[in-house]
């Protein structure tokens, strides 16, 4: 008897010719994940089973692959040879021990004597008689043991299924720069973008020494817990300080946020150009800041000249996205207190429908390229 976990993906079994990329790309990224553990991982009729590693780490590895975008379900299962007593013996170490319950069987084997609905009668019986706490339900069981007959000879027997966070392969739709901010909303962005299989790039933009090296460190933790779903990031941190104190000392103050977030705009719009990105994402939220109003919306992606710009949660209220960040595991960082760049020089009261002429007419008192020139010339790379 050995120790074995199943994998099972989602939208992959849809993409026809193109399905033996997103399978390749899938493994790679299970591969990535379980790095550094003894693992064997093989393709099993629209599965994948892993096998061949120390029974001791099963938990950290079912922890890493359900992190794992493209995985649908995962179940620990025995793998023994397919006679009805040793898959019984199986059966014994993953069924409940009282409720409600039902077989499933899968069998591949045709040759085997007995089909899937005698199997699961015989298997279901012995079970029942050895344990009278259990009772069959086979509409809606508080439990399902599952035993799938191999051609090969041998037998996969589980338990109830571990869901895993779905999605598509990363790296199978591209790469995108993503705007992370130490707050709640943008790692939710980058999560959903990299669900959808974006590789993921990020930019952070500081304002030392108005800001501390803790917010920086915070955005640091971040893009980590991005880095489990997404096969790793790179965060790309700029200094904007020159550019807030210039807004502040020659513009309006009132659109101090308004003309930032252009500058943020233009600094993603060409580091994506050289790192190969193909998108700019953000976390912006309809209605939800002075800033991601429509108008502030279009103020700020106007300056982007060759790239789309993502706003997955565009339609989200903060409850939703709170959820969503509390899933991820990043809530409990991003509420740390420690302010990024957009608190600094903030306006009693920031313009919340700037009009594009005013808007360019503040803009035209600053020497735009050249604070841009010396933006990147603070810019460093982490590898995450």
């Amino acid at each position: 008897m050995e120790n074995v976990i199943i994998v099972r993906y989602c939208e992959i079994h849809l993409k026809g010719n193109n399905r033996g990329f997103f399978e390749r790309v899938f493994v790679e990224n299970m591969e990535k994940a379980l790095k550094g553990l003894k693992h064997e991982i093989r393709k099993q009729s629209g599965r994948y089973v892993i096998e061949g590693f120390n029974s001791q780490n099963t938990d950290l590895m079912v922890g890493k692959l359900k992190n794992v975008f493209g995985v649908h379900t995962l179940s620990v299962a025995m793998k023994v040879n397919s006679s009805l007593d040793e898959i019984f013996e199986a059966v014994k170490l993953v069924a409940p021990l009282s409720g409600t319950f039902k077989v499933d069987t899968h069998r591949a084997d045709k040759k085997f004597p007995l089909n899937s609905m005698q199997i699961n009668a015989e298997i279901g019986g012995r079970l029942l008689d050895l344990n009278n706490a259990l009772t069959v339900d086979v509409h809606t069981p508080q439990s399902i043991i599952g035993i799938d007959l191999r051609e090969n000879g041998t037998s996969l027997v589980f338990g109830n299924l571990i869901n895993g966070v779905g999605g598509m392969p990363v790296g199978t739709a591209g790469k995108g720069m993503l705007l992370i901010s130490g707050g709640i909303d943008s790692p939710v962005a980058g999560y959903m973008m990299a669900k959808r299989g974006m590789k993921l790039e990020c930019i952070h933009f500081h304002s030392y020494p108005y800001t501390n090296m803790q917010a920086r460190e915070k955005v640091e933790e971040l893009a980590k817990v991005l880095a489990e779903y997404s096969c790793g990031t790179v965060l790309h941190v700029v200094k904007v300080t020159h550019i807030q104190e210039e807004i502040h000392k020659k513009c309006n103050g009132d659109y101090m946020v308004t003309l930032l977030r252009r500058f943020m705009m233009r600094i993603a719009e060409r580091l994506a150009k050289k790192c190969g990105a193909q998108c700019l994402i953000t976390g912006e939220s309809l209605g939800q800041v002075a800033s991601q109003t429509i108008e502030g919306m279009t103020s700020s992606g106007s300056v982007v000249e060759n790239l789309p710009i993502l706003r997955p949660l565009c339609g989200f209220d903060k409850n939703e996205i709170i959820a969503r960040s509390r899933a991820m595991g990043a809530y409990d960082i991003s509420i740390r207190p420690y302010e990024d760049c957009c608190t600094v020089f903030l306006p009693r009261h920031p313009v919340i429908h700037p009009k594009m002429a005013d808007v360019l007419e503040e803009e035209s008192k600053l020497d735009v390229q050249a604070l841009l020139d010396e933006a990147f010339s603070t810019l460093e790379t982490i590898k995450i």
